[in-house]
């Protein structure tokens, strides 16, 4: 069914049979609720450090089981379709990937499907911080990313001193973190 199909037969429908319609739909099914209570209470910060958890515990679960990249990709994805503002959604891809780079320094390499998954990320955070004019209110944290990789393989800190460097650009080279493997060269991850 379509969207505009969907939208004739709710017109049909009581403003009692919505209400109706809409309760049951905020109790079978959590991403409704979520998105609800959200709506009708919008508490952005409240909602961010509840996704901010579910990432970590998703890199580092309890009682000793194995990371689960997926439940941490969703839980990034899940917050973005909440609508909060576009400066958390950016913190939250940061967590995301410094939250990867801790667990690779914990405890080693992972693979290249989780290093790509970091670097799609990180890439995507700062494109959607130099549409919003967030760079330089998180050039730190974005810059520590890239200090925290310098011993991890895969090409992944390559990618991401070269990503730093295309959004960071410097005239003076003197105060960047220089990095003559791979200053000026493209990196791909996919080889």
């Amino acid at each position: 069914m379509g969207l505009s199909e969907l939208k004739k037969e709710l017109k049909k429908l009581d403003k009692d049979k919505l209400i109706e319609l809409v309760v049951e739909l905020y109790r079978k099914n959590k991403s409704v609720k979520e998105y609800f209570d959200f709506y009708l209470n919008p508490d952005d910060r409240e909602l961010f450090f509840k996704y901010k958890d579910k990432i970590f515990y998703s890199f580092y679960p309890e009682r000793g089981n194995t990371l689960k990249l997926k439940d941490a990709k969703q839980a990034l994805s899940d917050f973005k379709k909440l609508g909060s503002s576009n400066e958390l959604v950016a913190d939250l891809m940061l967590f995301y990937v410094e939250t990867g780079v801790s667990f690779t320094n914990d405890f080693g390499d992972v693979n290249e499907a989780f290093y790509n998954s970091l670097a799609s990320t990180y890439l995507n955070s700062l494109t959607l911080m130099r549409k919003e004019n967030y760079l330089d209110k998180f050039q730190k944290r974005v810059e520590n990313i890239v200090s925290d990789t310098k011993d991890i393989g895969w090409g992944f800190h390559d990618f991401l001193f070269q990503t730093w460097m295309d959004f960071y650009p410097s005239e003076d080279e003197d105060e960047e973190i220089i990095d003559k493997e791979t200053k000026g060269k493209i990196i791909n991850l996919n080889r």
